[in-house]
């Protein structure tokens, strides 16, 4: 059997927190999670999920919803009820 190593790296306090739970849920530690994440890694020679940018922080939404606080602070916004939008 291959020696075991210890990897660190950071991670934000409520993530970490969140991981061990969800893990935990799962009936795994953390170690097990990553074990698993980088032995699907190296089998498959990709990151084993999509990785995307969520476009709801893209630069031009982001200016969107500037733009709408400042018009809901400067009294300007204009509120009413509308169906659900979908894509």
């Amino acid at each position: 059997m291959a020696q075991s190593v210890n990897i660190n790296f950071r991670l934000d306090a409520d993530l970490k927190k969140n991981m061990e739970q969800v893990c935990s849920d799962m009936g795994m530690s953390m170690t097990t999670a990553y074990t698993i994440f980088t032995k699907t890694v190296c089998r498959e020679k990709r990151i084993p999920f999509e990785v995307t940018a969520d476009p709801f922080y893209s630069e031009k939404n982001i200016h969107y919803l500037e733009s709408i606080v400042s018009d809901i602070n400067n009294g300007k916004a204009h509120f009413e009820e509308h169906d659900l939008i979908e894509d």
